[in-house]
């Protein structure tokens, strides 16, 4: 019996010696898994944070090629813009030319004058009057009966009194006035039709007195063909 109780601690110490020797084993067995693990995890957070920097270099290679690539087309445009620029101009230049040979090659074939001392256009007025009206109808039906390409050139003058630059904006709305009436009641074309103003730099008669700068205050009609 005494026997049976010595060997019974040696089987216990047996069985724990043997449990803890297998438990530092699974313990190292655990910690070696989990190290695997994180380097495993170390190693892929490497490579993403590598393809990130691969991604973002890319990313700034291709905003850097749309950026040359805009500024190309904003060259582009704007060499194209000033192409069609000139090429405008150039075209305005040729008409402007065409149309003053035309002009140079044409001559007077009637004139007809609208002033205040006809009972035409009232002191600093720019209203085309009745009778204003019924000269120009006269001379509309004149030209009709013998059409001849007429070209009109309409001219605007003022008297002296009042500021020169107001003068020189009256004068040429007044002779507006007398292009939208051939326009809208005898359909002249727009482009048969120059207008300018002289304000008050060629009168017909001296601005002293009031007959005179009645004169003065006039429209001229001048047909060309």
């Amino acid at each position: 019996m005494r026997n049976l109780f010595l060997a019974i601690p040696i089987v216990v110490i047996a069985i724990g010696g043997s449990t803890a020797c297998a438990t530092k084993k699974f313990v190292r067995t655990s910690v070696g898994e989990v190290n695997d693990k994180v380097d495993s995890l170390g190693r892929s957070l490497e490579e993403t944070q590598e393809r990130t920097r691969q991604n973002e270099a890319k990313i700034g290679d291709v905003d850097q090629r749309a950026q040359a690539a805009a500024g190309q087309a904003r060259q582009a445009a704007d060499a194209a813009n000033s192409a069609a620029g000139q090429a405008s101009n150039t075209a305005n230049s040729a008409v402007a030319k065409a149309d003053a040979v035309d002009k140079a090659s044409k001559r007077i074939v009637f004139e007809v004058v609208l002033n205040e001392d006809q009972g035409n256009f009232k002191f600093g007025k720019t209203d085309l009057p009745d009778e204003a009206k019924a000269r120009l109808d006269e001379m509309i039906t004149k030209i009709k009966a013998d059409p001849k390409g007429a070209y009109f050139e309409i001219e605007g003058h003022t008297d002296d009194v009042g500021a020169q630059e107001v003068n020189q904006r009256l004068g040429l709305e007044r002779a507006e006035a007398v292009k939208m009436y051939l326009y809208e009641k005898h359909q002249i074309p727009l482009h048969k039709m120059n207008v300018l103003s002289y304000g008050e730099d060629k009168p017909v008669s001296p601005n002293k007195t009031k007959a005179g700068r009645a004169q003065n205050r006039r429209v001229v009609i001048k047909v060309l063909a």
